[in-house]
This record gives C-alpha cells, structure tokens and sequence, in this order.
C-alpha cells in the first residue's frame, strides 16, 4: 500500500471511530449531567481540570517527540520506543504521585480530594497510552487507537449509567474512569506487541537526546496548560461548584470537538517531519496548505452554525439545568475556530524542530491570560473565562503561524477561507429559517449538507482538492 493510501485509509478509520467516540463521549456528558447536576458536575469537572496539571506536567513534551523522532531516517524505532516508554513510566510515577497530597491543601471539599486519589490512576494509565498512540501513529495504524477509543468510551459509558440507575454517586463514576483507561492501555499494549517487544531500558545517552528534544516541548505544553486550564481552576477557587458545572458542561463538548485537529495534526506530523529532514520545503508547504484548508473547511461552519444552535444544543446534551451553558458555547466556539488552525501551526512547528523559537510565545500568552483570569472571572465568572479563553487560542494561532513562515516560507492562500465564509453564511441562513421547525439532529444534518453543496458549488471542494488533500 503506497504512503497516500495508508493515510487515507488511517484517516477514515479515525473519522470513523471518532465519529463512534464523539456520540458516545457525548452521550456519557448527557447521562452525567443529568445526574449530577450542577453542582456534582462541577465537582467532576474541578478534579479533572486538578489532575490535568499533572498529567500533562509529566508528559514533558514526550508523545509529540515519540512520532517525531520515530519518524527521522536512520532512527532505531525499538531503542527509541522502550527509553521513551520507560522515561515517561517515571515521570508519570514522580508527577501524578504529588496530585493527592497536594490536593490536601487546597479548600476543596472531601469527596473532590477523595475523587482526585481514585482518578489519578486514569491519568497514569493515559500517560503511558499516549506514548503508544505515538507509535501507531508514526506506523499508520490506527485502527488499534481507534478500536481502544471506541471501547473505553463505551466501557465509561456503561458505568455511567450503571452508577445513575443504582444512584451510586460521584466516586463511582470516577471509579468508571480509571476503569475505562486501564482497559485502553491494555489494548493498546497488547496490539503494540505484535509490531514491537516494549521492554525496561534505560540508555542515558538516548534519554539526554530525548530530554534535548522535548524540553522546549514540556515548556510549552506547561504554559500552554496554564492558559488553557487555569480558567476552571481559578473558577473553582472563586465561585461556586456550581459556576464550574456549568462552564465545565460547555468544556466537554469543547474538548469533543478538539479531538479531530489534534486527531489530523498528529497524522500530518510524521509526514511534515520527513518532508523538513529531506529538505523538501516545496513539499512540506503543500501538504501545509492542504491541511490548513481542511481545518479552515471545518472550523468556519462550526462557527458560524454554532451561533445559532448553540443553546438548543446544550439543553439537548446536558437538559434543563444547564441553559446558560448554550450562551458560553456561543463564545467558545471561536477558541475552537483557532484551536483548528493553531494545533495545525503548532505540529508544523516540531516538523520544523524550531520549539525552542515559540517558548517566548507560550510564556507571554500564560501570563497575559492568567491575568485576565484572575481580573475578569471575579468580575464576569464563566463568560470573563470564555472570553480570555477565546483570547489566548487566537494569540498562540499568531504566534505559530508566524514561526512557520519565518522558518519555512510558508504563505497561506486564504482562498478557502472566503469560499467557506460564503457557503457557512448560506449554510446559516437555512439554520435561521429551521430552527424550531425541525429536530436539532435533522438540521445539524441539512445544514451539513447545505454547507458542502455550496462550498462544491463554490469551487472550493471537488474531486481534485480531495485527491490533493489525501496525496
């Protein structure tokens, strides 16, 4: 099977079990939220957001340095992967370690620390996934990944409901989590084995090439975690568990939707890197333009539909108690738009190996949002939150942006941008004359259908974009 056609076929294995996972991670949040409330989800949502610290603390950079360096000519994969395997072994350990004795002393009540003690193992488990995940990516085997996904979603899924039928409480769901993520390791692991002996090693030599590689990464995913979660984290010190269920309801369908860029980037990024190390930037530039248009095909009618359908969409999701979820969605959707574009530019950036050129960037974005958390939350709650959100996605989409042209020459074509522009515009009026009319589902689909019809229409997709997309 020639390169192009494995990442096609990768790439609609992923769609689909994508697709598969978004329904059921979706209809896990409709459960949850059902039963826990606003309050109970915003306990469950403020031990998440605590463990995230951790957890993406000890990452350090580690799962986008795994395809990187895998992915380089003249690599040994098995040495590679076993050091990568066993330096992040350790850093999960010394790193999600901290999270339930520093959750001590913060004012959270018991159940949230208990709940933090028992889902620390979920994020062990993830921690060295991700390392897997890595490896089958490099080797355009996704199926594994997607199979697992599909799985543990299904597996939380079932727990959730078990534990809102037997009224079990939130532990219990936290307790569904760690389950879940032990079952995707386990598959993970054990399809690894058929391509590759992971074993304990230890080679200094290669450890101190991995921490060169990944430190500006682990910088940047630090400060990248403190503008991107230090809005639930602040609300949960200042408001209310209540305000946090609320925002945290909007946040998981936020981060549903994250999954796809980062789904496409990650598969892009062995590609890009094998361009740059051959020098072959014309190359590289052509596959960044493909891709740049893909996202901008998908972000711009989530933007636009989402203004309208926002609301609706949240009572449908998570019900009635979380009605003012739909006008954050509202807001948030534009972090979405540029979280699209900015995962693109900043996967472009490690093909590029120029991570330590955007620390700067990630340091000025952190501490400019950090302070408008702490300036616009106490005044503005959830929608101050959204807002800065939405700023810091727009400034690291610059940002990266401009390294990638700096160090490759690239110069987007904004042509899709207008033709999506247009068709989305079309795309929204049907939504405005539907809604209420008809069921959400059916005219989330018309307006599906409508946008790619006019965007064909358009000339902005034909067979040829297509084919140029997936070469």
């Amino acid at each position: 099977m020639t390169l192009s056609a494995q990442v096609a076929y990768n790439t609609i294995i992923q769609i689909i079990g994508k697709a598969i996972a978004t329904i059921l991670g979706l209809a896990a949040i409709a459960v949850m939220a059902r039963y826990l409330k606003e309050i109970g989800f915003g306990q469950y949502t403020t031990i998440i957001t605590f463990l995230s610290f951790f957890g993406i603390t000890a990452d350090f950079g580690l799962t986008l340095v795994t395809s990187q360096m895998i992915s380089r000519p003249g690599n040994n994969q098995t040495v590679l992967l076993n050091n990568l395997f066993s330096l992040r072994l350790i850093s999960a350990v010394v790193f999600l370690g901290l999270a339930p004795l520093i959750v001590l002393f913060f004012p959270y009540e018991p159940i949230i620390k208990l709940g933090v003690a028992i889902t620390v193992l979920s994020f062990f488990f993830t921690a060295l996934n991700q390392i897997l995940v890595g490896f089958f990516q490099k080797n355009l085997t996704m199926t594994v990944v997607a199979t697992a996904e599909v799985v543990s979603r299904t597996v939380l899924l079932g727990g959730i409901i078990i534990t809102a039928y037997l009224n079990l409480g939130l532990i219990s769901i936290m307790a569904a989590t760690v389950v879940s993520s032990l079952i995707s390791f386990i598959m993970h692991y054990w399809f690894s084995r058929c391509f590759i002996k992971i074993s304990w090693q230890i080679d200094l030599a290669v450890w101190r090439e991995i921490i060169k590689k990944s430190w500006p990464l682990g910088l940047t995913i630090f400060f990248n975690l403190i503008y991107l979660r230090a809005d639930i984290f602040i609300l949960s010190l200042l408001k209310s568990q209540a305000d946090v269920g609320i925002y945290g309801a909007t946040y998981k369908v936020i981060d549903v939707l994250t999954t796809l860029p980062f789904m496409f980037a990650g598969l892009i990024l062995p590609i890009l890197t094998t361009e740059r190390a051959g020098q072959n930037f014309l190359k590289f530039n052509q596959v960044l333009q493909k891709s740049f248009d893909a996202m901008i095909m998908l972000a711009i009618p989530l933007i636009i539909g989402a203004q309208l359908t926002a609301g609706p969409l949240m009572l449908l999701i998570a019900g009635e108690n979380f009605v003012q979820s739909g006008y954050i969605l509202r807001i948030l959707i534009l972090a979405i738009g540029f979280i699209f574009i900015g995962c693109l530019f900043a996967h472009a950036v490690i093909a590029l190996d120029k991570q330590k050129n955007i620390i700067g960037a990630y340091i000025f974005t952190a501490l400019t949002s950090l302070a408008g958390y702490l300036v616009f939350i106490p005044r503005f709650s959830y929608y101050g939150a959204a807002w800065v959100t939405v700023y810091s996605e727009l400034a690291i989409a610059l940002f990266s942006l401009y390294i990638v042209i700096k160090y490759s020459q690239f110069r987007p074509n904004l042509t899709i941008l207008l033709k999506s522009s247009a068709a989305s515009l079309v795309m929204a009026l049907s939504v405005y004359l539907l809604i209420g009319k008809l069921n959400l589902i059916l005219i989330i689909l018309l307006a599906g259908a409508i946008y790619l019809f006019c965007l064909y229409l358009l000339k902005g997709l034909n067979k040829e974009n297509f084919k140029e997309l997936i070469n």
